[in-house]
This record gives structure tokens, sequence and C-alpha cells, in this order.
């Protein structure tokens, strides 16, 4: 019962944090900490489905019309146009996966380097203020851009809607379509994921006392937060105070910093 109190919070944290950009990642950490809960990478992944369960709702039409194109070969009506898109921003994002994830899963198991990696998605998401946006049309090299802040994010603490969406504002796509977009890349790097660590996760969450209704509860949680998350993301774009989401990074990088130099947070 313990064990599924806390899947049940994290699934919570990854709602909540996933599609607002402020790593859910790094919070998942963070909580797994505070509640000397630790948890398979596996286990992460499958509140990232559940999240990614969202996306697939809330884009179920563009992704529909997606798929129709590509049934047909159809690559020159707008939605054919983002399956090569689509492609060439995923392909970095896999590359600095295999190259470097587990140097970085190794690397951010403790509180210091996450804190840091915080107040740098505060930096990235504050910049996005200084984008001017021009143009709805996403070309190779902004998709290329994307990928790559989509592969950095990673990182926990970086958040992959914030790196993504602030890079495509940067390179002066209007908001709504940087939105699009930035979901759009991310289902095939969840699936990705799940795909590369669930065959040989399984033993390793029996391990950890996570069974199938510590998963099933988590992810849904996940899913069920992770909507209104969405559309909370969607009216702050709208208004233009997405670089107000910084403030609360540099805010927590700031306080994890001081914990853990007083020894309170490892």
């Amino acid at each position: 019962m313990e064990n599924l109190v806390k899947a049940i919070i994290l699934g919570i944290v990854q709602g909540l944090t996933e599609w607002l950009p402020i790593s859910s990642t790094g919070h998942l950490k963070l909580f797994e900490n505070l509640l000397f809960f630790s948890v398979p990478i596996l286990f992460d992944v499958f509140l990232h489905v559940g999240t990614l369960i969202v996306v697939l709702t809330f884009f179920r039409r563009e992704i529909g019309k997606i798929l129709t194109a590509l049934v047909h070969l159809d690559f020159k009506t707008e939605d054919g146009k983002m399956i090569p898109l689509i492609i060439v921003g995923t392909t970095p994002t896999v590359l600095i996966g295999l190259v470097f994830g587990e140097t970085i899963e190794t690397t951010f198991q403790s509180l210091l380097p996450i804190a840091i990696a915080f107040i740098g998605c505060g930096l990235i998401l504050y910049a996005a203020r200084a984008g001017k946006e021009k143009t709805e049309n996403i070309g190779y090299s902004v998709a290329i851009t994307m990928g790559i802040a989509q592969g950095i994010a990673i990182i926990p603490g970086i958040s992959r809607s914030g790196a993504t969406i602030a890079t495509a504002l940067l390179l002066g796509i209007k908001r709504e379509k940087a939105f699009r977009f930035s979901f759009l890349l991310s289902i095939p790097a969840v699936m990705g994921a799940l795909a590369l660590t669930i065959g040989t996760g399984f033993g390793v969450l029996a391990t950890a006392g996570l069974g199938w209704t510590e998963i099933l509860a988590g992810t849904a949680i996940a899913m069920l937060t992770g909507y209104f998350a969405l559309k909370l993301l969607w009216k702050i774009l709208l208004m233009r105070r997405f670089h107000l989401f910084a403030f609360y990074c540099w805010l927590l990088g700031a306080v994890l910093i001081a914990l853990v130099t007083l020894g309170i947070l490892v």
C-alpha cells in the first residue's frame, strides 16, 4: 500500500510537470528523493506513456490527418509535410539519447546537478520572450534544432516542452505552430524510450516493489492531471506568459542548491 501511494504521488507530479515547461524528470527525481523511493527508469517511462496518451487525445485530429497522409504517401499537403519534419526532428533526439543517455542517467542521480539544470531551464524559458514570431513555416533546419533541444532535455531539470517551444519561438515560429509541432515531436521520442527500456526493465520493477497495480495507478493519475496541465500550458502560451515559468525554475534550483549545501538533501 505504501508503494501504491508513492506511485500515485509520482503520477500526480508527472502529470502536472510533463507539459508545463518545468521538467517532469527533474521533479520525479526530486520527489523520489523526498519519498525515499528509488524507482527504475522504466517506471518513469510508463508515467511518460500516461501523459503521451494525453497528447494523442489532444491532437487526435492532427494525428489522424498525418496518418492518412502517410497511408496515401502524400507528402505535399500541410499534414503530409509534417511526416519528414518529425522524422528529421526525431533523429538528433535519438542520437543524443543513444550517445549520452547512460552518462546523463549516471550524472544526474543526485540533486545538485539537477538543481543547476533547473536554473539552466529557466534561462532557456526566459530567453523565449526575445523571439520575434514571423512565420508558421517549420523547415528542416528548425525541425533539427528543435530535435537537438528535445535531446538535450533528457537531462533531468531541463523541460522537453520548454526547450522545444522556446527554441521554436527564438527561431521566429509563431506560438500556435511551435506548440503543435513540439508535442507532435514528443510522440516518437516517448515511444522510442519505452521500446528501449521495456524489454529489460520488468525484473527491476518487481525488485523495487512495483507491480501492475502501482504502474497502472501512477499512469492513470498522470493521464488525468496531464490533460489539465496541457490545457493550462496552451492558455498561458496564448497569454504570452510562457517565460514566467523561468522564475519558478530559478527559485526551485536555488532552494535545492541551498538544501544540498546545508546537507538537508543529497
